[in-house]
């Protein structure tokens, strides 16, 4: 949550600890996350009770806490559009001219976009960034980064959670992580880095790309644990199916991502097994399926458009943990559960005992 929020609005969330050194974190910052994340369980209930609409209409149960939720994440996003608005326009008037990009998060830049636009279109471009600005609709802009977030956040979370609680049921992954990620980060007299940070600074995206095993050893969680663990489309017009189904305009056709990841059908007579080295060809070089088969980022038009920076972030991550510590379960008797959310949370996180190598 505090990296894809610091990418998408350039400050620290501090979700874990004392105060945000950006303007964003804290307990402030902590009670945003939980709404996020509360206000994901009650949208899929939705999906099972019946009444959802009229419990909105009377605000009582799960839909009274749903628009608590949602009015705390409202309140939290606009504040900090507001804030970067203000921001960026006083930097626009000491120079008399467009917003300038002084940061590089997402925010910053959707707010130049969107106000270059405004101006453009009303023709308001010697008026100053002040009158564009105050015409970019905040509900837009709302829409776009908590969309951003929500996304960056739930699914590359997850992911990792699900891979380490893997790693931990097959320690020889851990062993196998730990020796190509100090191969692929080699100098060139064999050495790798002994600091975190040395090491954290030695992943390149040509280090990244050589680690074909813990690619491997991502999409293999995400076959068996996928982000989304259903999911539902929308017809556009009728139609009929592959498989011959006829579907009419407005009709909701449903899949889910989790039972097809376990289908022997699909995947083999070990479909249930955590085996990575399903996903490597003979060279040892991962080999991707087809995205209408593999479906944790979609496919077609809709493919997810981060699929490439979720990999890496997975992969920087597991490959520095991996590098510097063994992971344990705490209780290697406790079974971990679901929490029936829209995304595939694990109930009360999982926890793991780390030892330095």
């Amino acid at each position: 949550m505090d990296t894809i929020f610091a990418v998408t609005f350039g400050s620290d969330l501090d979700t874990l600890g004392a105060a945000g050194s950006g303007g964003g974190g804290g307990d402030e910052g902590s009670r945003f996350a939980a709404a996020v994340d509360d206000a994901s369980e009650f949208t899929l209930l939705r999906y099972i009770n019946p009444f959802w609409k009229a419990m909105r209409l009377l605000n009582v149960g799960p839909e009274a806490a749903l628009r608590e939720r949602v009015k705390t994440v409202d309140e939290f996003v606009y504040e900090h559009i507001r804030a970067r608005f203000e921001e960026l326009g006083a930097a626009a008037a000491a120079r008399q001219g467009d917003l300038p990009v002084a940061r590089r998060d997402m925010l910053s830049r959707f707010i130049e976009a969107a106000t270059t636009t405004t101006a453009a279109c009303d023709g308001a471009a010697a008026a100053g960034a002040g009158t564009a600005a105050a015409a970019v609709d905040h509900k837009y802009l709302r829409d776009i980064v908590l969309s951003i977030v929500i996304a960056g956040k739930d699914t590359s979370v997850e992911a990792l959670a699900w891979f380490f609680y893997m790693a931990c049921k097959h320690p020889r992954v851990q062993e196998r992580v730990f020796r190509e990620a100090g191969e692929a980060t080699a100098g060139a007299a064999g050495e790798t880095a002994s600091s975190v940070d040395e090491f954290s600074r030695s992943l390149t995206d040509e280090a990244l790309g050589k680690m074909h095993y813990l690619h491997a050893a991502l999409t293999e969680t995400l076959r068996l644990y996928p982000a989304l663990p259903l999911n539902n489309k929308e017809c556009f017009s009728d139609d009929v199916l592959p498989g011959g189904f006829s579907v009419g305009k407005g009709d909701v056709v449903f899949y889910v991502p989790y039972a097809m990841g376990r289908m022997e059908y699909l995947w083999g007579n070990d479909a249930e097994v955590f085996r990575p080295e399903r996903w490597l060809d003979e060279n040892g070089e991962f080999q991707q399926e087809s995205p209408f088969k593999f479906t944790a980022f979609q496919a077609g038009p809709r493919i997810c458009l981060g699929k490439e920076f979720a990999y890496r972030q997975m992969k920087v991550l597991a490959a520095v943990l991996l590098r510097f510590f063994v992971f344990s379960l705490r209780d290697e008797e406790a079974s971990v559960n679901y929490r029936a959310t829209i995304t595939l949370l694990i109930e009360h996180g999982l926890h793991l005992m780390a030892t330095p190598r």
